[in-house]
């Protein structure tokens, strides 16, 4: 099951409303230079599959190798969580920095499918940031459940049951539509800079956790909820 944000210190409140609202933008960034795939919204990417898969089967192999590489991604940084748990939010923020970086790259070379390839590969090993006992704590780049959440929350409030939750999903879902704002201004404006905006975002994101990591230690890494 997945917890809120707010069960988190501030630190790593923040930490995971950036991470979401960097999946926004990767995933405005995505459809835009793609022609309508995403980067981390792997459920719209199943739905292009199928919908691909009817007028011309070959053109699926696009959101195939999307969905593929976002799998992966997430096998990967799994793998990474488990062997260096101290460590993870900053080892896997390292490596989806390296991925987005990679997407920048492809793109400047004329690739848009390499770009999302990358970008969602990067996607899947962000997921694994707020992780505990191999699962998911935080998922930071899709939001149908914190929707969820956040509107059982508002029933829980409108039946007279307090309930703090509520305040936590709707600020991750907000920092994923402000981060889909932002990449979708960033590609209006320049869109052959917009994929190199996001290492940028996430190399921010490093020095975040790596002083979230150093602070706390060990023992608070190993630890946290």
């Amino acid at each position: 099951m997945v917890c809120c944000v707010h069960r988190y210190d501030p630190a790593r409140q923040k930490l995971a409303l950036g991470l979401a609202f960097l999946a926004g933008a990767a995933d405005a960034t995505g459809f835009l230079a793609s022609g309508g795939y995403f980067a981390s919204f792997m459920s719209g990417n199943t739905t292009r599959l199928g919908l691909d898969l009817v007028p011309d089967p070959a053109v699926a192999r696009v959101p195939l190798a999307i969905i593929g590489s976002f799998v992966a991604g997430v096998v990967i940084g799994a793998l990474i969580a488990n062997r260096w748990p101290a460590y993870r939010k900053r080892g896997l923020l390292a490596v989806v920095t390296l991925m987005l970086a990679i997407g920048a790259i492809l793109s400047q070379a004329g690739s848009s499918l390499g770009f999302i390839a990358a970008t969602a590969m990067a996607m899947g090993l962000a997921n694994n940031i707020f992780s505990r006992d191999g699962e998911v704590t935080v998922g930071v780049t899709y939001m149908t459940g914190a929707l969820v959440r956040f509107g059982q929350g508002v029933a829980a409030r409108l039946s007279g049951r307090p309930n703090h939750a509520m305040r936590g999903y709707g600020l991750l879902w907000t920092a994923l539509a402000m981060g889909a704002a932002a990449g979708a201004w960033a590609h209006g404006a320049a869109p052959t800079l917009a994929p190199s905006l996001l290492c940028a975002m996430s190399l921010a994101l490093l020095a975040v956790a790596s002083f979230i990591e150093r602070d706390g230690g060990v023992e608070a890494a190993k630890s946290e909820p």
